[in-house]
């Protein structure tokens, strides 16, 4: 039995997904799959053993936009790591706010995207990439409940710093480029 979509938790019909289609000529076919490429895209946050530091597809192949519209597409079986990585991805620098509502709108996951640049808007009061995301994106009913994964499970949070004691300090989870050792 195939395991419930995202769209199904949020109580939509699932579609048969463009997007997800090309993911899977390129290997990319499951959620798991979606996920290692954000991860070795810079979402290190999320790695894990078993996962290559080199990119199984390249941003020409498959961009960023992309790659996060396919994590938070809700044609894809739930899976909250793929959704959070989705949440990291759509954070990423230099992502086209345009280029996002127009795949969300495609992939029908506006809602989705809705939800995650609410919560950036939330987190990131001051950075207009979020504003201008939602700018683009129609109004949606809110999920429901208990359908997509927290806030605070698309952010860091500290509770100590040290040289300043306790103090919580969020900020959002993104892709970070890799140092290069010299």
């Amino acid at each position: 039995m195939m395991p419930p979509t995202l769209a199904t938790r949020l109580g939509t019909t699932t579609h048969i997904s463009a997007l997800l289609r090309k993911a899977a000529r390129l290997g990319l076919r499951t959620p798991a799959d979606l996920s290692a490429l954000a991860v070795q895209r810079g979402c290190r946050h999320y790695w894990h053993d078993g996962i290559p530091e080199q990119e199984s597809v390249g941003c020409d192949d498959f961009t960023n936009e992309e790659l996060t519209l396919a994590l938070l597409n809700v044609a894809l079986p739930f899976d909250p790591n793929a959704i959070r990585c989705g949440a990291a991805m759509a954070g990423a620098e230099g992502n086209s706010p345009k280029q996002l509502a127009w795949l969300a709108k495609l992939e029908r996951s506006e809602q989705v995207l809705r939800y995650v640049a609410e919560c950036g808007k939330k987190f990131e009061p001051e950075n207009p990439f979020w504003t201008d995301l939602l700018a683009l994106l129609p109004v949606t009913p809110p999920p429901k409940e208990g359908a997509l994964p927290h806030p605070t499970r698309f952010v860091e949070m500290t509770g100590f710093i040290p040289g300043v004691g306790r103090k919580l300090v969020t900020q959002w989870e993104r892709p970070r480029k890799r140092k290069i050792a010299a």
